[in-house]
This record gives structure tokens, sequence and C-alpha cells, in this order.
């Protein structure tokens, strides 16, 4: 029917001779052609696009880091050498020294031979092992002090708490509390500073003064209602 309605529209043409006759059989059957492929190309142009394999992304592997199993995993994958070095951490004071360039094998066998140490590796490359040692350190034996900072925390001093140089801070005192529970003498003692000299010092000036701690003291506080 499509085809029969194009030949009355070109046998008008031609009646009205505005365009010669091959001019008008070639735009007929250039619209034919048309309507016989526009379906196709209708088709081609709604299929759902094929997946395109991609090359798969390359897989980044992390340097393991932080504790003692992930840098044991680090350095078995290491075939260099590698810098040592052993940070003893005590309750009072830390010591590094460096143990040395040691391979990678002789670093991995000294972890494994003592596993309740851990270890890190450092920003510039070098493994450091770390040993918590449940004592002072000699430089504290030698010239540690307990008293009270600016802000009446107990705290650890290296030297008389007068030179400010705090080692490590515990918790705040409720130094109120603290004056009207005490005598007078030990108040002052502490103010001025508690020289300790080993562990069974450092546990008992620790104890005592705990009683005291904002948190304990609140606490306390609470239950009188």
């Amino acid at each position: 029917m499509m085809i029969f309605s194009l030949w009355r529209k070109v046998k008008q043409k031609l009646k009205r001779g505005k365009r010669p006759i091959w001019q008008l059989a070639c735009g007929m059957l250039l619209s034919t052609a048309c309507l016989f492929l526009s379906p196709a190309a209708e088709g081609s142009a709604g299929a759902e696009p094929q997946d395109v394999p991609q090359a798969e992304s390359p897989v980044v592997r992390q340097q393991p880091e932080g504790g003692g199993s992930s840098v044991i995993d680090a350095l078995s994958d290491m075939q260099e050498k590698v810098t040592v070095k052993l940070r003893r951490v005590y309750i009072c004071g830390v010591e590094s020294e460096t143990i040395g360039v040691l391979s990678s094998a002789d670093a991995l066998r000294m972890m494994k031979q003592h596993h309740e140490w851990t270890a890190i590796v450092d920003e510039q490359g070098a493994v450091v092992m770390e040993q918590r040692i449940d004592d002072l350190s000699e430089s504290c034996k030698r010239s540690a002090y307990f008293g009270l900072d600016k802000l009446g925390r107990l705290s650890l001093f290296d030297g008389e708490p007068k030179k400010e140089k705090v080692m490590r801070t515990f918790f705040q005192l409720d130094v109120n509390y603290m004056e009207s529970s005490l005598p007078k003498e030990r108040v002052e003692e502490l103010e001025n500073g508690i020289r300790i000299s080993d562990k069974d010092a450092f546990n008992s000036v620790l104890s005592t003064y705990s009683d005291y701690a904002v948190a304990r003291t609140q606490k306390v506080m609470k239950r009188t209602y």
C-alpha cells in the first residue's frame, strides 16, 4: 500500500511537469529503500550494548606494618638487609639501641625467638622491636620523682618537680579532697616531689594517690547521696 501511494505521488508530479522523470524515480527508490532498512537500523540502535571485557586492575599490595605478625610477614618478603633496633619500654623510662644491620632472615629469626615482643617498620624502613619491662629503667632509678604538675595531675618527673621535666602523666587529682583527707606533710611531700628508686616505691605511691583521682572521688561522693 505504501509503494502504491508513492507511485500516485510520482504520477501527480509528472503531470505538473516540475521535475525530470529520472529524479522522481530515484527519489522513489531511495524512499522505498529507507522504509525497508529503517526497522533494521532501529533494532540495531535499540540493542543493548554488549559487555566489553576490560583488563584486570593491578593488585596493589599494602606494605605490612604495626604488630609483630605483620612485620614477620614483611620480613618474609624481604631479600635485602635491614637495620634492626631494640626499644625497651619500662614502667618508668624508655631505652633504645641499634642492634645492627641484619639479613631479613636473621631479623625474622629474632622476632620468632621473642614472641612477647612487638615490632614496627619505621619511616626509614628499619625494624624497631619493642620489649616491655615491668621495672624502672636505670635512669629512672637515679632521678625519678612523683609530683604534681601545674594542672594538679599526678605525674612522673625526671628530677624534682620544680624542674618541670614531665616523663609521664597518670591522672587528675582532686587536690581539695586530698588536702582535707591527708596530713599536711603528706601533701607537701607530693608537692615537693617523692623520690622513687625501685618498682615497689613506684607502685606504693601510685596506689596511695590513686584514691584521690577525680574519677574515683566523684564515685565516692555519689554513693553518699
